[in-house]
């Protein structure tokens, strides 16, 4: 459940009556290897014991013949926790089966129709030995799908989860947030593209999957738990502990109508579940809402963000996943945003698998570019864990044969003897402070690239296009080129032969090693 409440009993006294509320209830259920039905555990199925089942706050754990119980409320939501070396069975719908509603009273009346009543108090939970696993997980991690119409869920399957189909080795996937923009009668078509997949999935609610026409933000989440069940929740892996945390509170009246924070219940939550997870492993949290700001912006509560910082401080291997920005970028969090860790805690804030909310000019295929305001363009991003809590992270443009890591803008021509003051940029879409990019020209010496606080200027080109056109290029058009926090400069010489020249620059990936990009430029003479 969302908010936290207390337990109310009915009153009657002396002829007045006071509003009935409801009692806390028990969920009981068993959990069983999987007997070969989704629905529930037979007496004759062999229940699993000390699996964790959590109402949102508390967690319990079952007994030996797999049975539980645990304490309801009025729109809570049980769910079990993955453990390492098991798997979950499926819905009808393709996701895994690991959570079940108690609603008695539904929601209140909402447009995309909240979470339908639901009185039982059975729950069972079927689970499969994954059997030998390999020594590393590697998983999918999306964006901000954010498809806002039935087209635009044709660009998120053949943009980017068509290319996958039978084409990776990933066992896990997860989408953080945003994924319907508003729009939340389209989950069942976004979650039918996602599930051709075939791997378990896991979903972080957005800003744009609140029902925004909820009074507040108890049962903003309602129709967005209908389909992907507990908008907070932990999942096990042999290699990693995932957390996934709804970090959007809804703030009626207020623009722009939310903030990114947590709730009281979520930190019920966190207080039950970190004591119990394995330090070993890898830590990673999935967000909506980045926890850092941008500069001059109150965009995150910091009292929230300080306690949450304050339970993880001293887990030895911790990654932040997030979204929402519609950019790219590496945060180290430090004292400055109130981490007291050993180390400096990394967050990626991952470039969203829509671009900038599917917009640009169309290419052949009839798919908008939707490139990003720093110059990134649309894609996924990929997540390689070892047994001992070490990352490898990678981002991959959509539809890229060549899966491009540097993108490259240089003037076509310049004058021969011309003073100095063009330059190559090299937009890095995984770059950060303390990348190291060179280039040179025509096999010259290797040269440092200086990183500029600047637009992209190849997206620059683009608004200019976008501006000079008479007619609209797209639906929507690129968004303005905003700084990027991943862009270098070199200057080109003009001193060099008439005629072309070849571009080369190097980098330094913190994971991949060293990646390049090639482009060229000419001389020419000019008279005055």
């Amino acid at each position: 459940m969302r908010t936290s409440t207390s337990k109310f009993c009915l009153l009657a006294v002396a002829g007045l009556f006071a509003t009935p509320l409801l009692h806390a209830a028990t969920m009981q259920g068993r959990v069983c290897l999987d007997p070969g039905t989704a629905a529930s555990c037979p007496a004759s199925a062999k229940g699993v014991a000390d699996v964790a089942i959590s109402n949102g706050r508390q967690i319990v754990r079952s007994d030996a013949d797999g049975r539980y119980s645990i304490e309801v409320e009025d729109g809570d939501t049980v769910f079990a926790i993955k453990p390492a070396a098991m798997a979950f069975a499926n819905r009808a719908n393709g996701l895994p089966r690991f959570w079940q509603h108690y609603a008695p009273n539904g929601s209140p009346k909402l447009k995309y129709g909240g979470i339908a009543l639901s009185s039982s108090l059975r729950f069972d939970v079927a689970l499969r030995p994954l059997g030998k696993v390999p020594g590393a997980l590697d998983m999918l991690v999306f964006g901000d799908p954010q498809p806002k119409s039935v087209k635009d869920v044709g660009y998120y399957d053949r943009d980017i989860v068509a290319s996958l189909v039978g084409h990776t080795n990933t066992r896990l996937g997860i989408s953080l947030g945003d994924i319907a923009n508003d729009d939340l009668s389209l989950y069942p078509a976004i979650n039918a593209v996602t599930t051709r997949l075939h791997q378990p999935w896991l979903h972080v609610p957005g800003n744009h999957d609140m029902d925004i026409d909820a009074a507040g933000d108890a049962h903003a989440l309602d129709s967005f738990r209908n389909v992907f069940g507990p908008d907070t929740y932990a999942w096990q892996e042999p290699q990693a502990n995932f957390i996934v945390l709804d970090d959007v509170v809804m703030t009626p009246g207020k623009a722009p109508g939310y903030i990114g924070g947590f709730r009281d219940d979520q930190f019920a939550f966190l207080e039950s579940v970190l004591p119990t997870l394995d330090r070993n492993r890898l830590l990673v949290l999935s967000m909506h809402i980045p926890l850092f700001e941008p500069a001059g912006k109150d965009t995150f509560r910091d009292a929230d963000r300080e306690r949450l910082f304050a339970l993880i401080k001293d887990f030895p291997q911790v990654l932040v996943l997030s979204a929402h920005s519609h950019a790219q970028q590496h945060w180290f969090h430090d004292a400055s945003t109130g981490w007291h860790g050993a180390q400096p805690l990394h967050e990626y804030n991952v470039g969203a698998a829509c671009g900038a909310f599917w917009s640009g000019v169309k290419d052949a295929a009839g798919i908008p570019a939707s490139t990003m305001s720093d110059g990134t363009p649309n894609g996924y991003a990929t997540l390689h864990i070892e047994a001992d809590g070490h990352y490898a992270l990678a981002y991959h443009p959509a539809r890229d044969p060549a899966d491009t890591q540097i993108g490259l803008h240089a003037p076509k021509v310049l004058r021969k003897g011309a003073y100095p003051a063009w330059g190559v940029y090299a937009n890095m879409w995984m770059g950060m402070a303390d990348t190291k990019i060179e280039y040179r020209v025509d096999n010259g010496p290797w040269k440092p690239m200086t990183r500029v606080n600047q637009p992209d200027p190849a997206l620059l080109a683009e608004n200019m296009r976008d501006d000079e056109a008479s007619r609209l290029r797209g639906y929507d058009r690129s968004p303005e080129a905003t700084p990027s926090p991943h862009l270098w400069r070199g200057a080109l010489p003009t001193d060099l032969a008439v005629g072309e020249h070849r571009i080369e620059v190097r980098a330094r990936d913190r994971w991949r090693g060293e990646v390049s990009a090639t482009t060229r430029y000419r001389l020419e003479d000019a008279k005055p």
